[in-house]
């Protein structure tokens, strides 16, 4: 650049140097193993200079010979620039073209480029320049491109047209679509012209990608440059845009294309059909098919076969035979396309009457059915379950057509799917014995209906004997036992399988390694399921949204909320934009973890985002909104979903109901439940449950009883929670003997009691000093190995301590604080009691100063009947202690009262 800068007054006279020496380079071009440019007229040769022309050229060869050595010698560095700059003339710009198209390395011929430029005091000519971008082309490696195009930009001149195209092929070839994207921006930023052929080839990859806004962008970038657009350019756009499903982009182009005065052909017509018809714009499709007409133009084959599919694929079977019988009366010959997708059509309607009457009419028109047609016939066969008739005619198409390779493979996966292994595994060897050897495709299809089927053993036998000279496993064998293995809990398996795929040279993709992460938190080993998202990263496999959205819902519930979190911003560092699953999973998370209030913000989050909310997000948001709260909220959202066409399933419902039921709404939540039977929702126990809960917490227990017998006669079976309710709901309303006829019913009807079954009993009899019968309760929770809460603890000390059962009071004292339980000021003023009723004095005392000193409440009774035992006791000391708490207590009760 400095270069450039410092000698733009000596640049015009360089170019026209290089202008005399054109023809040499010229014939130079062929020293450096590109082919010649034919393009060019040949320079004469006359007879007496042959000699010498020949000589010079040798000569020139044997220059970039040497130099090529000396750079190849060793790494660029003072000792490399010493060797060449003994040699004298080594810097003529024809020998530096000659060099550089000779050489691999780009940095390599950087640094020779600058050196060079630097002994000649000069810029390079153009030749040189594009002789470099043929170097970066070869190699991949456009570090150096911006600058370099900016030098050729400084010295007035740009890349030829032919190393435009070359750079972009280059990339095209390899796949490389980003960078060759880059590259054609990269020359618009220095104000190049790229060439036409470098726009159309790279939108042409692009389309094969799906790459639609990059592709737009390059063709708004040719309309800019003034190239001559064409129906065919249009086409290509189109079609990518329709099969995305971007009707309105796609639509915009064809309005556009027509105001361009170009005239719609038959491809772009059989493409808007057939592309359009795919994404389920049908009655699209057809005003196509009829506009097509209105232009003059006839339906071919394509077209009608295009029309035929779609229809076919949206259920409109009797449009689809009028079509057909339309191109019939048409045509002498039958078209074999047409009829392969009419049977097909027949097919997966389940109409094979229909199907094997048009292969009958088919022969009757002199044309044979071929393979492809009965593979129509045996793939719909299959996916209506229907083995014994796929059988038949895979017996039958033998008289017409010899079963190839895909037949075999089509009814190996039938009788897979069916669970008939064996029988597969002798239409495998059929398959050998007619000189079909199973494709890579079959093992495919047999590993993964094996997994599917849960006979493993029999999918990792079919792996190891895979004879590697004939099949090789690829990616998608690898994929399948992997996931196989690890949702049946082979974790281990499927982690020595995924080191063996490594063994292999496959490169395991994101799917796998979604399956090894999501297997390996599925067995409770989250541990490595980290160690194998950051093995993915480490091995430079980038997450896609799918395994991010896995992987956030294992961590959530794993329990692991802050790491859930930190996975949903992952998503978007990545350039990846959240859908309704990944807020769905952010959003249950947050709940379950306790954190529904943020519901609210996350749901207006997805709403300006654009996201399209599913059944599954609208689930999580309205149960969300029920948890925290705002139950109206969720009703809202409830009437919305109708609205958009989402049918509300039991777990919508249950959400409402639920949250209804707990803010005592119970005639809306009743009203709900019985608009969901209406629907024909089948509810179930958790639905029921809420009921039983919401009508029991507000005393309505008979209306309780109903729904309970509601449930039973429904066919359901009431769990420990329904259970839990209604003994609740009948201690709460002091209806005790009622309750123990419930617990009764509960373990006759063989649902276990839980730790909340007992808590609750043993709750209700120390509300009603029933002591003795809650410690038996008790006693019996501790049998069955159930953990008592903090809650029955405390109830159940007080209640021992009332009853005069110290020892007992005491050691399960001891017990729950030794647990970490933190007793309360009920518990430690029932004890204190109980040790003075009982002539304990001292260890009452004790009980006293280690409630002053947690800053508990000690109630005036309880000092009361300490101080009368002290004094029993002859304790004068402490008593003075007590007795100066009690006058401050009484001297604060009485402060307080007068407040």
């Amino acid at each position: 650049m400095k270069m450039l800068l410092r000698n733009t007054g000596t640049m015009l006279h360089f170019r026209k140097n290089c202008c005399n020496m054109f023809t040499i380079l010229k014939r130079l071009s062929s020293l450096s193993n590109e082919p010649p440019d034919l393009s060019q007229k040949p320079v004469p040769f006359v007879h007496g200079n042959f000699q010498e022309n020949s000589k010079t050229i040798q000569g020139a060869r044997e220059e970039i010979d040497h130099v090529c050595q000396i750079l190849e010698s060793g790494p660029w560095g003072p000792t490399l620039e010493c060797a060449l700059s003994v040699l004298e003339g080594r810097t003529q710009p024809n020998l530096v073209i000659g060099v550089l198209r000779r050489l691999k390395d780009v940095n390599l011929a950087i640094n020779y480029f600058r050196w060079a430029e630097r002994k000649i005091d000069q810029a390079h000519c153009p030749e040189a320049y594009n002789s470099l971008l043929m170097v970066m082309a070869r190699s991949k490696n456009f570090d150096h491109l911006e600058q370099v195009l900016a030098e050729m930009s400084i010295a007035g001149f740009g890349p030829s047209n032919s190393m435009c195209i070359e750079l972009v092929v280059s990339c095209v070839r390899s796949q490389k679509l980003r960078e060759a994207f880059y590259i054609i921006q990269t020359m618009r930023k220095f104000k190049f012209r790229p060439a036409f052929s470098a726009y159309t080839t790279l939108i042409g990859a692009l389309s094969v990608f799906q790459e639609s806004d990059l592709m737009l962008k390059l063709f708004h970038q040719m309309q800019e440059l003034g190239y001559e657009l064409s129906v065919h350019l249009f086409t290509t756009l189109i079609r990518v845009f329709a099969k995305e499903g971007r009707v309105d982009a796609a639509l915009s182009l064809l309005d556009e294309m027509k105001s361009n005065s170009f005239n719609a052909d038959i491809v772009l017509y059989n493409v808007c059909i057939d592309c359009f018809g795919k994404v389920g714009k049908v009655d699209m499709a057809w005003k196509f098919f009829h506009e097509m007409k209105a232009h003059g133009l006839m339906p071919d084959d394509v077209t009608y076969t295009s029309m035929i599919g779609v229809l076919c694929n949206a259920n409109r079977l009797d449009e689809a035979v009028e079509i057909f019988e339309q191109m019939e009366q048409k045509r002498n010959v039958p078209c074999a396309y047409a009829y392969n997708t009419m049977i097909m059509g027949y097919g997966s309607a389940g109409k094979f009457d229909e199907a094997y009457s048009l292969l009958e009419r088919q022969k009757a028109k002199g044309c044979i059915p071929s393979v492809i047609s009965y593979n129509c016939i045996l793939t719909c066969l299959g996916k209506k379950g229907k083995v014994e008739e796929a059988l038949r005619i895979f017996e039958g198409m033998k008289i017409d057509a010899a079963p190839n390779l895909a037949t075999y493979n089509i009814l190996i996966e039938i009788l897979c799917k069916a669970g008939n292994v064996e029988d597969a595994l002798r239409v495998r060897d059929a398959m050998k014995e007619n000189g079909l050897y199973p494709n890579v495709m079959t093992i495919n299809i047999m590993v993964d209906r094996l997994c599917k089927a849960k006979k493993l053993d029999e999918a990792c036998s079919l792996f190891e004997n895979m004879d590697h000279k004939v099949c090789s496993p690829d990616e998608i064998t690898f994929c399948s036992l992997i996931d196989g293995l690890g949702r049946h809990g082979r974790v281990d398996d499927a982690y020595r399988l995924y080191e063996k795929m490594l063994d292999f040279d496959k490169v395991p993709n994101a799917v796998v390694y979604t399956s090894l992460i999501k297997n390996f938190f599925s067995c409770g080993r989250k541990e490595d399921g980290h160690k194998i998202y950051k093995e993915m990263l480490r091995r430079g496999c980038s997450p896609d949204l799918m395994l991010l959205n896995v992987y956030m819902d294992c961590v959530f519930k794993a329990g692991e909320t802050e790491k859930g979190r930190a996975l949903f911003a992952e998503i978007k560092e990545r350039g990846l934009v959240p859908d309704a699953r990944s807020y769905s999973i952010l959003i249950n998370g947050l709940v379950k973890a306790g954190f529904a209030h943020e519901t609210y913000e996350l749901f207006y989050a997805m709403k300006e985002q654009g996201c399209v909310l599913d059944t599954c997000a609208y689930n999580a948001v309205i149960d969300g909104f029920c948890k925290s709260g705002k139950v109206n909220k969720a009703y809202q959202l409830l009437e919305e979903m109708n609205t958009m066409g989402h049918q509300p399933t039991v777990v919508t419902y249950g959400s409402v109901i639920d949250g209804l039921a707990k803010i005592d709404r119970l005639d809306e939540a009743y009203m709900l439940f019985e608009e969901a039977k209406s629907k024909g929702i089948k509810l179930n126990v958790i639905i029921y449950s809420s009921l039983i809960d919401g009508f029991g917490k507000v005393g309505r227990i008979d209306e309780a009883y109903l729904i309970l017998e509601e449930l039973r006669q429904k066919g359901l079976t009431p769990n420990v929670y329904t259970w839990n309710c209604l003994i609740d709901a009948l201690i709460k309303a002091d209806e005790i003997n009622e309750a123990f006829i419930c617990f009764q019913s509960m373990n006759e009807s063989k649902c276990t009691p839980n730790h909340v079954t007992y808590s609750i009993l043993i709750n209700g009899l120390c509300s009603v000093r029933k002591f003795s019968k809650a410690f038996v309760f008790w006693q019996e929770m501790q049998k069955k190995g159930l953990k008592p809460s903090a809650i029955t603890y405390i109830t159940m000390i007080s209640g021992l301590a009332k009853a005069g059962n110290i020892a007992a009071a005491h050691e399960l004292f001891e017990r729950f604080k030794a647990g970490g339980g933190v007793p309360d000021a009920a518990v430690y003023n029932a004890l204190i009691e109980g040790l003075s009723y009982t002539n304990r004095a001292v260890d009452a005392y004790s009980l006293f100063e280690e409630t002053r000193r947690k800053g508990l409440n000690i109630h005036t009774k309880t000092c009361v009947v300490l101080l009368d035992a002290l004094h029993k006791a002859e304790r004068l000391e402490q008593a003075a202690i007590v007795g100066a708490v009690l006058r401050e207590t009484a001297k604060s009760q009485h402060a307080s009262k007068y407040w």
